[in-house]
């Protein structure tokens, strides 16, 4: 499967810090085909560091998509019954406006006069996107990490739009060591000369701060096991210790490719402002509970976490679940057993595409019964199913 990545413009976009960007361009790319009524859509929302090529073999790459053992004919994501969307992330490098973008008053990058975004702008520009493409309720929001928090958004700011929530490996807010990670990954960029105040466009860019920055993201991604099991303390083409600073071990020579490779693909000011929008992500915001967001959500919801995920572990999946199951919602919540760290739901598909798929096939049932059908969930008997 070949995809091209298309482009939408808008006028402009409101943004919670009371700025308006204007206009606004998204990069995205389609999987399948959109059925009769419009009831097959589902947006892939993405991780910190992806953008909007999912699936399938990039017409202008040749690569293949971030998530393509996910989305495919007879995958997870069945293209063969349903219609995805993916787009990449306001803020992004990759086609979406972000700070790399010309500011058409002054004509060069926006760079560090590009507006502080929340979650929730990426979100309020992905519901245009969807409207745009003529679609007037998804199927479901799906993704992993940041795409997570993504999806917590859209079953809270567009209850009425959004039919089934899958949110892996994810979190409703940050933690103090979450944000203390973004906040390393920052002070490396900004650290570094050639940062030069975020205005480095035409000029050799904050290269070393950003690969750092990279090398410290993707320590988080893995986890003690796989690393001991990928590296342990193998020597890189050596047979004894340098006695220098130059790499002695193979786990050194791996974090310096991820974080050069990193350089090649992605922006450094995007890193600071998307990493900050997940630092200022809380889906309590403004209510007293977790309970109290999640009660303007009609969603279905289907939480997957990863036994080896540190980065975002297990109970923080559970606090989501919890509340859902305070307010007698559909809820479905799978821990799965895995070695691989928070990258788990990007490399270890098997038993997570028959969840998904067994969890998609039960929205298209449930969204296909009308409302006090029998076998409909409702609140209120599920209460006085429980007695």
């Amino acid at each position: 499967m070949v995809v091209e990545t298309q482009l939408a413009r808008f006028d402009s976009i409101a943004l919670d810090c009371g700025a308006t960007l204007a206009p606004v361009e998204v990069a995205y790319e389609t999987y399948g085909e959109l059925n009769h009524d419009r009831s097959n859509a589902i947006l892939i929302v993405h991780a910190f560091s992806g953008d909007a090529h999912a699936a399938g073999v990039s017409k202008e790459t040749g690569k293949p998509g971030w998530w393509d053992d996910m989305i495919g004919p007879g995958k997870g994501f069945d293209t063969g019954k349903y219609f995805l969307i993916c787009s990449n992330v306001l803020g992004g490098c990759r086609g979406t406006t972000g700070p790399a973008s010309i500011d058409p008053a002054a004509g060069r990058p926006y760079a560090m006069s590009f507006p502080v975004i929340t979650i929730g702008d990426m979100v309020r520009l992905q519901n245009r996107l969807v409207e745009h493409l003529g679609i007037s309720r998804l199927l479901s929001v799906a993704g992993g990490s940041m795409g997570g928090m993504q999806a917590l958004e859209w079953s809270v700011s567009y209850p009425e739009k959004v039919a089934s929530v899958v949110v892996i490996g994810s979190t409703a807010r940050h933690t103090a060591m979450q944000i203390a990670f973004n906040e390393v990954g920052r002070q490396a960029i900004m650290a570094d000369p050639d940062w030069n105040g975020g205005d480095y466009h035409g000029g050799r860019g904050p290269a070393r701060g950003l690969a750092v920055a990279r090398m410290v993201g993707h320590i988080t991604y893995m986890s003690d096991e796989s690393m001991r099991q990928k590296f342990g303390r193998r020597l890189r083409e050596k047979d004894v210790l340098g006695f220098d600073f130059s790499v002695d071990f193979e786990v050194e020579s791996y974090l310096r490719y991820r974080g050069s490779q990193f350089v090649d693909r992605f922006d450094a000011n995007s890193y600071l402002y998307i990493t900050k929008a997940e630092d200022y992500f809380d889906l309590t915001g403004g209510f007293p509970s977790l309970a109290a967001s999640l009660e303007r959500s009609r969603a279905r919801f289907l939480v997957i976490s990863f036994t080896s995920d540190w980065l975002y572990p297990s109970y923080q999946s559970l606090e989501i679940v919890n509340a859902l199951r305070s307010l007698v919602r559909d809820v479905a919540y799978c821990a799965l057993p895995s070695e691989y760290g928070h990258d788990a739901f990007l490399v270890e598909v098997g038993e997570q595409s028959e969840i998904v798929r067994g969890f998609l096939a039960s929205a298209v049932r449930a969204a296909a019964r009308p409302a006090g059908a029998p076998g409909a969930t409702s609140r209120a008997a599920l209460q006085e199913r429980r007695g």
